[in-house]
């Protein structure tokens, strides 16, 4: 049995997730953005404790990080939570930070950085992470006119980025990031190809098979694909590194 926190999990593939876990006899613990959706996420996994934390605070996303560590120890992280794209204007938050950078990139580096390291980690991404641009010179689109879509695409990147960077700075940790595909959700949209359990099965195969030995991969449907380039590179992981601790004020531990 394992002991798993899966961020964003009162609904679409995090829901689809814990429950998978749940049913499976794993220990889940649950997060929400609020209270309200505290009440749908303990639906996937009855009698699970439940977190919550707005992602879009750092104050918020800080005491998350302590109230999930308060109910480890967890063996692993699924960072499932993230804003979806198409947003038409720039949005900033309480932080003055732009709000899809915070939400799909600081908050999970600020988790991986406060909590006790798991045995591994998992964040999710996008297939949109193949045309995202790790521009770490004006990555809140401060300069250069807002795009929303192609912001989300920068962010997901920007998680694949963030796992390989904890892979090679972290080897005792297995870290991966993966495509869940396109999910038949709220934020999936009507029109997507796929049905809810396939965006759920990799994270979960990955949070819990004992073979598991792979670090710093990028998967889809349990098959290993090739990121974007930049992923790879180690001074954009560096750079990230640096931005995301000056930041949040926390840096990621040796």
């Amino acid at each position: 049995m394992a002991s798993v926190l899966v961020t964003g999990s009162a609904d679409g593939i995090g829901r689809e997730t814990a429950a998978t876990l749940a049913a499976a006899g794993h220990r889940v613990v649950l997060h929400a953005r609020d209270e309200d959706r505290a009440a749908h996420a303990r639906t996937a996994a009855p009698g699970a404790v439940c977190v919550v934390g707005d992602l879009a605070s750092l104050r918020q996303t800080r005491a998350l990080a302590h109230a999930a560590a308060a109910h480890g120890p967890l063996d692993v992280v699924i960072h499932n939570a993230g804003l979806g794209g198409g947003r038409a204007e720039r949005a900033v938050t309480e932080d003055g930070i732009e709000l899809l950078f915070q939400v799909n990139v600081l908050a999970p580096y600020l988790l991986t950085a406060l909590m006790p390291r798991p045995r591994r980690l998992v964040y999710l991404t996008s297939g949109l992470e193949s045309v995202g641009v790790a521009d770490l010179d004006d990555p809140q689109y401060e300069r250069k006119p807002w795009d929303g879509m192609q912001a989300y695409s920068d962010s997901k990147l920007l998680d694949v980025v963030l796992a390989f960077a904890v892979a090679r700075r972290w080897p005792g940790v297995l870290s991966n990031a993966v495509d869940p595909g396109w999910i038949k959700t709220r934020l999936g949209g009507p029109d997507a190809t796929d049905e809810l359990p396939e965006g759920a099965e990799t994270q979960v195969w990955l949070a819990t098979a004992t073979d598991a030995t792979a670090t710093g991969r990028y998967y889809k449907r349990r098959r290993e694909l090739r990121a974007n380039p930049a992923a790879y590179d180690i001074a954009v992981q560096e750079r990230l590194l640096s931005l995301c601790a000056d930041l949040t004020g926390v840096a990621l531990p040796g």
